[in-house]
């Protein structure tokens, strides 16, 4: 049976099952039975791995290989033996480490840990990964005084947290837990401290408190307090005697303006490292009066525009994915009103080892040849090492067939025992790069993957590509033949690829046939058919045609279309690219749409969209519905373009336009369309600007600053549109302040440490004047601050920094000019960005209501620890295997969203006697949170899927043996089948029933004491403690005895036999010749005289209806089981059952049913009823025919 597979047009992707195996990077164990591989490592923890020691430890280590790996570690150099620690596990069928830290010290399971992966093949090792339990140490205790400082002085106050691992995030906050306000004045430093340009009054307060934040162990430790008192300098002799014996007092002197000086980096330069692919962040902090600004330049190019970020107030320039190329003097300048002064940064950029070429999985058949290939690169150049299965190379069995050369391993002639794992260690003082990868000799005859006898199926002139994914060692040779040819296909227009496809560019009708791919190498052949058919394309030949119709009429739109004949197209009618209204007006025939009963409403665009199961087409036409006509018929059309366009009575914000109509066309002018161009913000485009009545020939228009306008005109009938008329001169009105301000005002942080303000910009016209600016302000909300604004460019976008994560705040974004500003914006609220939630949720419940459904209850978390938007909640459930066997497959997760504050949920499509496990984790716009613990469930049995096949072996003359294979999906465990058989007649009824109970474990069962040549019809299916499961039903004919079908056979062959017939049948044909006569003479039988002197009154109904009977028909059974056959046709003879019809021929026989021979002839004799006359059955009254006759006697 052919499987149809259709070939997407052109461009679509080719998806590869394999690839060449000299270059393949596993063997597909999946696809391949029996094939042995060496260990490879799937999954390993990172290198540096911080445990958080509230939790337990896990170190993943997992690989496949065949045979199955073992797993073993080491601790810091030396073997670690788990069975010697009770608080040590390994996964089944894994080397994944769990250490249960309950109760212990984390400390004691520091250290350097590798996995190692053996089989006989060869042995894969790790990563070394270090383990190190993260650090929050408390705060130092310490003395802080407070600070006294003049007005206009610069200020450090000193952060110094705690060294925690790994180090902590900073940030300063006031005593009510409300980040300190920063702005090009204020601003914290990358190492934490806080900066002040220049102090101001406004800075006095005695809550100035560095916080510390320990993500891995969520704890938050805080400095003391920092009180500090800006004084100024009519304060100062009040004020410093009562501080001068117990503060620090900043400068003696007043504090002036004065030119910038850097508070950091100190020095006129300074040097900074930085690694390839991390973040590089220069930071350069100024004091002065007025507030300093900061300006970055690179001094050997430009700064890469898609990688560079100022953060800080431009304080940082930050680059993301550094490159060599990064390296350079960098050149931050400060200036204000009295100077400038410049740093200059020498940054290095140095890298750690990267792979250029990753060493591959390496298999060869026996005496092949390859190359493992280790190139990385590194500043400076790394070392590379190789190893053989976690051994030095050098220290490792000698192999001829092996040579190193530097950054490769070439094999040459391999032999069968030589797999192995070799690892590729590169590395130089900044890191280490660590490769597994395997040489695997095999020796395998070609095998091909893909199914056999596909269908292709594509459209003629396209590409085709026909799929052959194969495997073997050595690399099998692929050929295509077609049909019966010999010849290699080879050549245009046929492509054949490495992998095994074979492509035809552009597909014709001539490329249909059956199409072999053949895969060969020393060791055998493979070979698999598949069938290609190019089909026509589908054209609408006939389209639609635009339309005018009046209302209350009729329209027809024609889509006739050509295609394919083996192809039925679906025809889908669309009005303005939506479904056609529910309306029965609206009847879509076989290739035409018609509308009946036309109303204006009917008016828009229809599409005709012809599908097929590989191409389609469309094909549009407009309708337009205009008044009914008077008697007689006038023509109606579109006006002509008005003309003679004038301007008149001109202002700075006004017009006059003055214009001649066009002629009418029999339909009245409704209205006229103004429309305009800006020839100095959008020139070529026209915008609608009013609308006059059509009794109207001028209109007065408003306009606005700043714009070089031109003008036209549309008229507009019942018909439609005119075309538009001859532009206008063109008028330029002055520049003025905006009157509007931006719209679409929101606030909405993408960082859980800034606020994204997003505004949609104003057009060229709304701008009123050159220098189009916007004042964005925010501060925030519920807080008594005052607003922060700043001006930007021409842009719709402001991010502020260095805000608390998910607060509200005020906004309001302000349009500005060269001439002045707009009015005062409303207010909008918007919040700053969201982060991760904190919080899981709690006492998570599993109820299961049956085998596939269970529900899932939990307690919502507080919505303080959500930090931002509440999205919902997401459910990842997943199936362990069934309830008596865990699954060694890869587990795949499922995932159930519930939006809102939910509390509980259904999990549907369950498999039944399964484990499952699941986690509730809550969602916001940032992203999840924390899982909750693992839940563990487990669904009830359920009845089971059909056997997966059911045959029948060896049918002999009384007996047969039935073979089935167990339920591909048991759902429980299995406590037997239930067979049933029935035997099923010549007429194709079903007769007694038998049912047997069969043992579990018993896959076949033998019958006997069977009745010989009979059809039997067998009914089997499996059963758990929940109840049978589907039925799986097959027929079989058990043989017939030999002896009396030569007996049937010789009886109609004997010269006796056919004598007596001929005799039968000839005086039968003298006696028909005799009544035939005697009945042209016009005599008559004196019965015959009685009958017509007395007639019978029974009889007498039956002689107006000429003595025929009614038409019969079969009854189906009242039982399923006795059913005929699916696809089985009722006996044209009309058995009928006696108990199923009141008018049966049973009726008129002596005993017993009717029974009809295989030719329909009806056997035994008829008399009547003692309460009816005879009567003949509902067969033809006419004389038996001979073969009928013979028939009787068999």
């Amino acid at each position: 049976m052919l499987r149809k597979r259709y070939l997407i047009p052109a461009g679509a992707p080719l998806i590869l099952l394999v690839c060449h195996l000299i270059t393949a990077l596993d063997v597909p164990l999946d696809l391949l039975e029996g094939l042995q591989q060496p260990p490879t490592l799937t999954h390993q923890s990172p290198k540096d791995y911080i445990v958080d020691p509230r939790e337990n430890i896990v170190i993943q280590c997992e690989a496949k290989g065949k045979p199955t790996p073992s797993f073993s570690w080491t601790r810091n150099g030396t073997h670690f033996d788990i069975d010697k620690d009770a608080r040590v596990t390994m996964k089944p069928n894994s080397g994944t480490l769990v250490i249960d830290i309950t109760g212990g010290k984390v400390e004691a399971y520091e250290g350097v840990y590798q996995c190692t992966v053996r089989n006989e093949h060869g042995t894969a090792v790790s990563n070394n990964i270090i383990i190190r339990q993260s650090r929050s140490p408390l705060w130092s205790k310490e003395r802080v005084d407070p600070i006294l400082i003049q007005e206009g002085n610069s200020l450090i106050l000193e952060c110094r947290p705690p060294a925690g691992l790994p180090p902590p995030i900073i940030f300063w906050m006031d005593n009510y837990f409300q980040r300190l306000k920063q702005s090009e004045r204020v601003s914290q430093g990358l190492n934490g401290d806080l900066y002040f340009s220049n102090v101001k009054t406004e800075d006095t307060r005695n809550d100035y408190i560095c916080y510390a934040r320990f993500n891995h162990t969520q704890t938050i430790q805080q400095k003391q307090p920092i009180s500090v008192k800006v004084l100024s300098m009519d304060a100062i002799n009040e004020t410093i005697a009562a501080f001068l014996n117990d503060t620090e007092f900043y400068s003696d002197s007043p504090a002036g303006e004065r030119r910038p000086t850097f508070m950091i980096p100190k020095g006129r330069t300074s040097n900074k490292l930085v690694l390839r692919g991390h973040v590089l962040k220069l930071e350069c902090i100024a004091e002065g009066l007025p507030t300093p600004e900061i300006h970055w330049r690179k001094e050997s190019g430009e700064l890469p525009s898609k990688r560079t970020f100022h953060e800080n107030f431009q304080k940082t320039l930050k680059i993301i994915d550094v490159t060599e190329a990064d390296a350079g003097l960098y050149r931050c300048v400060a200036k204000n009103s009295l100077g400038s002064i410049h740093h200059i940064i020498n940054v290095t950029v140095m890298a750690s080892p990267y792979w250029i070429t990753e060493p591959k999985n390496l298999v060869l058949a026996p005496k092949e040849t390859g190359v493992l290939i280790c190139r990385a690169n590194g500043i400076p150049d790394p070392s590379i090492t190789w190893l053989m299965n976690g051994i030095p190379i050098e220290n490792s069995p000698k192999d001829l067939s092996r040579k190193v050369d530097g950054d490769s391993i070439i094999f040459s002639d391999v032999q069968t025992g030589s797999s192995a794992v070799y690892q590729c260690n590169v590395s130089n003082e900044f890191g280490y790069l660590l490769a597994n990868a395997f040489l695997n000799v095999l020796a395998e005859p070609p095998r091909i993957l893909t199914p056999a006898n596909q269908m292709y199926q594509v459209i003629t002139n396209n590409r085709a590509l026909l799929d052959c994914a194969f495997f073997g060692a050595p690399i099998p040779k692929i050929n295509w033949f077609k049909d019966d040819q010999t010849s290699i296909l080879d050549g245009d227009p046929y492509v054949i690829h490495d992998n095994g496809t074979l492509e035809i560019h552009v597909a014709q009708k001539d490329n249909n046939g059956k199409y072999t791919c053949i895969a060969m190498n020393d060791l055998g052949k493979a070979e698999n058919r598949v069938q290609l058919e190019v089909k026509d394309p589908t054209r609408i030949i006939k389209q639609p045609e635009y339309r005018v119709v009046q209302v209350a009429g009729k329209v027809i739109f024609e889509c006739k279309v050509k295609h394919d004949p083996t192809f039925t197209p679906t025809i889908m009618w669309l009005k303005n690219n939506e479904e056609l209204p529910d309306d029965e007006r609206f009847i879509v025939g076989e290739d035409s749409l018609t509308i009946g009963e036309v109303a204006e409403i009917d008016e828009g665009t229809y599409t005709c969209i012809a599908n097929t199961s590989l191409d389609k087409d469309s094909a549009s036409a407009e309708l337009t519905v205009v008044a009914a006509t008077p008697t007689p018929a006038i023509i109606y059309d579109r006006t002509d373009p008005s003309t003679d366009l004038e301007l008149t009575d001109e202002s700075e914000r006004s017009i006059h336009l003055t214009w001649t109509p066009g002629f009418d066309h029999n339909s009245v002018i409704e209205k006229y369309i103004v429309e305009y161009e800006d020839g100095l913000h959008e020139p070529g485009v026209w915008h609608y600007l009013t609308e006059v009545p059509g009794t109207k020939s001028s209109a007065h228009l408003e306009l606005s600053p700043h714009v070089l306008y031109s003008f036209r005109v549309i008229s507009v009938n019942e018909v439609g549109r005119s075309q538009p008329s001859y532009p206008s001169r063109q008028y330029q009105t002055a520049p003025a302040a905006p009157d509007e301000n931006p719209s679409k005002v929101e606030g909405a942080g993408n960082e859980p440490d800034n606020l994204v303000i997003t505004w949609q910009t104003l057009t060229g016209i709304q701008s009123n004047g050159p220098g189009l600016q916007y004042k964005v302000h925010w501060r925030q909300k519920d807080v008594d601050d005052d607003w922060t604004s700043v001006t930007v460019a021409n842009v719709s976008k402001y991010i502020v920094s260095g805000t608390q994560t998910f607060v509200p705040y005020e906004i309001k974004v302000q349009a500005l000019n060269d001439l002045g500003i707009a009015p005062e914006p409303s207010v909008v609220v918007g919040y700053s960005g969201e982060d991760l939630p904190m919080a899981a949720p709690g006492n998570v419940r599993v109820r299961v209501e049956n085998s596939t459904l269970a529900e899932v209850h939990w307690e919502p978390v507080s919505p303080k620890s959500v930090r931002g938007h509440l999205k919902g909640y997401k459910i990842y459930y997943w199936k362990e295997g069934s309830v008596f066997k865990r699954s060694r497959r890869h587990v795949e997760k499922k995932i159930l969203t519930f939006s809102g504050d939910k509390t509980h949920g259904k999990l549907p499509g369950l498999e039944p006697f399964s484990l499952y496990k699941l986690n509730v984790r809550v969602f916001n716009g940032k992203g999840e949170g924390p899982p909750s613990p693992d839940e563990q469930f487990e669904t009830p049995e359920g009845v089971p899927n059909a056997p997966a096949f059911l045959k029948i072996l060896n049918p002999m003359l009384d007996s047969l043996t039935l073979e089935w294979g167990a339920p591909s999906h048991r759902n429980g465990l299995l406590t037997g089948y239930t067979l049933k058989y029935q035997p099923i007649n010549n007429t194709h009824e079903l007769g007694p029933l038998v049912k047997i109970i069969i043992p579990a474990n018993e896959t076949n069962w033998t019958l006997k004491n069977l009745n010989y040549s009979t059809r039997y019809k067998f009914y089997l299916n499996a059963q758990t403690s929940k109840g049978p499961g589907n039925i799986i039903t097959e027929e079989a004919v058990t043989i017939m005895d030999e002896a009396m079908a030569s007996r049937q056979v010789d009886i109609a062959t004997q010269g006796w036999f056919i004598g007596l017939m001929c005799a039968i049948a000839l005086l039968i044909l003298v006696l028909l010749i005799f009544c035939f006569i005697k009945r042209n003479k016009g005599g008559k039988y004196p019965v015959k005289e009685k009958e017509d002197a007395h007639p019978d009154p029974e009889i007498q109904p039956m002689k107006d209806d000429d003595g025929t009977f009614g038409e019969y028909r079969s009854l189906e059974s009242d039982t399923e089981d006795h059913k005929p056959l699916k696809g089985s046709r009722t006996p044209s003879n009309g058995t009928v059952k006696k108990e199923d019809s009141d008018d049966s021929l049973v009726d008129y026989g002596e005993g017993g049913d009717g029974q009809f021979n295989e030719d329909g002839s009806f056997i035994g004799q008829y008399s009547g009823k003692k309460e009816k006359e005879p009567a003949e059955g509902n067969e033809s009254s006419e004389a038996p025919s001979p073969v009928n006759a013979m028939n009787s006697f068999v």
